[in-house]
């Protein structure tokens, strides 16, 4: 061995962080947390809804206001957390995120309830690019770090799919309330082993923190976002364009100030890096299908095949554990094949999944669906591993809130546009089904409103009329399920040949930083 490789060597072992393994179990504590916590709630709904009786758009805020308040406020939340320290913010907001969690539990009205999600998704943003942030200033050599992100990465891809399992699971012993309890004691050992483990970082020269983007980037993500998922429900109308309007003006306005700031809240230079740029699309659109599929086979597999909430939530395990297998490899396997290669080919593997489900019925036995929804999760273990790792390789360490911040906001809007867009295409089609002409006019428009609205309808009604009708409104579902995943297929498998040609020549970093 030469003298420089020995030098090399023994600078990166001084370099390594003590502790940096059992650091990062507690960031993933974190990510696994927030990523459950955007879908465990789904399957409690039908208890709240008898325990605090929510009015219909009440219960829609309930579900969404979370996932908007953490998108909106992600990239905001990384660049706070590179001005005042990254530890301190991811320890502030985890005790906050405990605390919060059991004001959601013992709500007492919808109002309640709807304000303590609210919170809770101001904590859960401080969270996300707080821990990705983390890992890159803990783990310094590339190697390490790919596979640390690559475990950050299978924990954020598997919490969607693990959420429906811990709430069944949690629903059949406890009431609504434990699927938000379980938050606590999580929380409380992450931040007694944060404060002992995690290193302080923050960028020495982040300059001042400004409000007023922080405000643009709020309305201008919520607006578009919540136009977005309200299209998917009701369809075009003058509240949705102008929530889109507002937020798209918001957005445009945002990018408008960061080119006049001297400390921008985002860098907007880091999307001129094609590397970049293309690591962040691949990264949204991973999400896009993953997050989709996982979302309309909870439906199918209990709306339509019957199985009770733990049944359903155990069938969409293979996802999870795609996401994990793959993302524990992936950094190795795209410096050996190439970063495009894996990234283009792990959008490849989602969009193939999709197309295979064009051809799912009511009756598709359960060797196609896992098939399906294993193939899902491995393209997207490879792609949303090896995206987050270019991104935050294409910034300096200073940099590693904003840059973190930018992955995490993209997979937030990855999975609003996958349940919304694929959403509108089903919807679209489900509303298209003729039921039976004895039905009251009333029972079918509630019909018409979704799947599990067809299903609750039909008990006013008698058993052979309800067959019918429930019957049909399975059969649009199913076939509206089909072109979605038409529609998602070729959107995957374009994104797939579009991060070949962005992503040539990008390459992870090979050996010690120095």
């Amino acid at each position: 061995m030469s003298r420089t490789e020995q030098l090399t060597r023994t600078k990166g072992a001084e370099g390594r962080h003590p502790g940096r393994w059992l650091a990062l179990s507690v960031l993933v504590l974190a990510v696994l947390l927030v990523a459950v916590d955007a879908t465990v709630l789904g399957l409690a709904t039908p208890a709240l809804s008898e325990d605090l009786k929510p009015t219909g758009t009440q219960l829609l805020w309930i579900g969404d206001i979370y996932s908007f308040v953490i998108a909106g406020l992600l990239v905001s939340m990384g660049s706070l957390g590179d001005r005042i320290g990254r530890k301190k913010l991811l320890l502030v907001g985890a005790t906050a995120f405990g605390a919060v969690s059991v004001l959601n539990a013992y709500a007492t009205s919808p109002e309640m309830m709807i304000v303590a999600r609210a919170l809770l998704g101001v904590a859960g943003a401080t969270l996300m690019p707080s821990t990705l942030a983390l890992i890159r200033n803990i783990f310094h050599d590339p190697k390490e770090r790919s596979l640390a992100i690559g475990i950050w990465g299978a924990t954020a891809s598997a919490g969607a799919a693990v959420g429906p399992v811990v709430g069944g699971a949690l629903l059949q012993h406890f009431w609504w309330g434990s699927v938000f309890l379980i938050n606590l004691p999580v929380m409380i050992v992450l931040v007694l082993v944060g404060i002992k483990l995690l290193p302080e970082s923050k960028n020495p020269v982040a300059g001042p923190w400004d409000l007023f983007s922080v405000g643009l980037s709020l309305v201008g993500i919520i607006g578009v976002v919540y136009a977005v998922k309200q299209v998917a429900t009701h369809g075009m109308g003058w509240e949705v364009w102008a929530a889109a309007v507002i937020g798209a003006g918001a957005l445009y306005a945002f990018v408008r100030r960061q080119f006049t700031l001297e400390a921008p809240l985002l860098d907007m230079r880091l999307f001129k890096h094609r590397g970049f740029s293309g690591a962040v699309l691949a990264d949204l659109l991973t999400v896009f299908g993953l997050s989709g599929l996982v979302f309309f086979l909870s439906q199918f597999l209990q709306l339509v095949q019957g199985r009770q909430p733990l049944e359903a939530g155990l069938a969409e395990l293979p996802a999870a554990i795609g996401a994990v297998v793959t993302g524990l490899v992936a950094g190795k396997y795209a410096r050996k094949y190439g970063v495009r290669g894996i990234v283009a080919g792990g959008l490849a593997a989602i969009g193939i999944a999709l197309a295979a489900l064009t051809v799912i019925h009511k009756e598709t036995g359960y060797p196609l669906l896992g098939a399906a929804l294993l193939i899902v999760g491995l393209g997207a273990g490879f792609s949303f591993t090896v995206t987050a790792d270019v991104i935050l390789s294409s910034v300096p360490k200073e940099q590693a809130g904003s840059a973190s911040a930018v992955s995490e906001t993209a997979y937030e809007l990855g999975a609003a546009l996958g349940i919304a867009l694929l959403g509108s295409v089903v919807t679209g089609v489900y509303r298209d089904f003729t039921a039976p002409a004895s039905v009251p006019g009333p029972v079918a428009d509630a019909a018409h409103e979704s799947l599990g609205g067809a299903v609750e309808a039909a008990k006013t009604l008698d058993p052979q009329t309800a067959q019918q009708m429930v019957g049909a409104a399975q059969e649009a579902f199913v076939d509206g399920l089909r072109l979605a995943s038409g529609v998602g297929a070729a959107v995957l498998l374009a994104t797939a040949v579009a991060a070949w040609f962005l992503l040539k020549g990008q390459e992870l970093q090979e050996g010690i930083e120095h």
